[in-house]
């Protein structure tokens, strides 16, 4: 710790009063503490204590220097508490419950670079609706909850939130892939992909098709992001689904991400969750930092 030494000697001569008393109780000479606390007086330029005939006294600078110490030594007493929990992942298991898109994207990226780092931990990664997400975390039977429209509830604490927005979704040879924004009826004439109605994605596009003045009638219907992934790539249609659905296959050159320009479509919160008022083994807390990393 840097500078532990002189904390310890201004701390102890502080509580004791004496530099001598110190000394005795540091197993330290207390020519050596005079010393450290000298030069600290130099360069601060300030005395810390009031030599008195029976002892000594922390001057105003003094009480706030002290104050500093003690936040220091706390502080990193707590960082040396949180090294030795990461020393002690040796085994354990974090569950996270996601939906399917999110769980073969990002979330499983950020689970083999946390696996690689952490071998001994086992992770698990749950493919659910949202009710169960919810009743699953709530419940204590998965670590963290990741997902899309997640309903608030005072059983959740949220982790982190970000409002995303839902753009049209192509396959890389598409006419309209590499076009950076296009209004919504720029999508019309192509076959249209559409989550089903048990997705809240189905509702929140087809509300933008009618808010816009526009008839979209899907060609395919699905309740699973990847085959809507699938559809997109292997013909002309469009699906509708966030960056975060479609990460990996942007950064493979597969599909394309078109933001649609028409006033707020898409929007769209994901939020990663965990229960209210729980405490989280260090192995969650680590694979919950590193997921936020990666949606950032």
């Amino acid at each position: 710790m840097l500078h532990s030494r002189v904390l310890r000697y201004i701390d102890e001569v502080a509580r004791l009063g004496s530099i001598r008393a110190a000394g005795d109780s540091l197993h330290v000479a207390p020519s050596a503490i005079n010393k450290h606390i000298l030069q600290l007086e130099e360069a601060i330029g300030e005395p810390l204590f009031e030599r008195l005939p029976r002892g000594l006294r922390l001057t105003p600078a003094g009480e706030i220097l002290v104050a500093h110490v003690r936040r220091t030594m706390k502080e990193y007493s707590q960082v040396e508490a949180e090294i030795r929990d990461i020393k002690g992942l040796q085994s354990g298991e974090v569950i996270i419950a996601t939906t399917n898109g999110l769980a073969e994207g990002i979330v499983a990226k950020t689970a083999a670079g946390f696996c690689a780092r952490h071998p001994r931990i086992k992770l698990s990664i749950r493919n659910m609706p949202i009710r169960e997400i919810v009743k699953s975390v709530a419940d204590g039977e998965a670590d963290l909850g990741l997902a899309f429209n997640l309903p608030t509830t005072a059983q959740l604490e949220t982790l982190v939130r970000f409002e995303t927005r839902l753009g049209a979704v192509v396959s890389s040879d598409h006419p309209l892939a590499g076009t950076e924004v296009m209004p919504l009826r720029n999508c019309l004439g192509y076959p249209l992909i559409f989550a089903d109605r048990s997705m809240v994605m189905h509702s929140i596009v087809s509300e933008a098709f009618t808010t816009a003045g526009l008839v979209g009638e899907p060609t395919f219907v699905t309740n699973s992001i990847e085959a809507m992934k699938s559809l997109a790539a292997l013909s002309d249609g469009i699906a509708f689904l966030s960056k975060f659905d479609v990460a990996e296959e942007q950064h493979n050159g597969t599909l394309s991400y078109i933001s649609i320009r028409d006033g707020t479509f898409g929007k769209n919160v994901l939020s990663l969750v965990q229960r209210e008022k729980r405490g989280r083994a260090i192995a969650a807390t680590i694979f919950a930092e590193d997921l936020k990393r990666s949606l950032h």
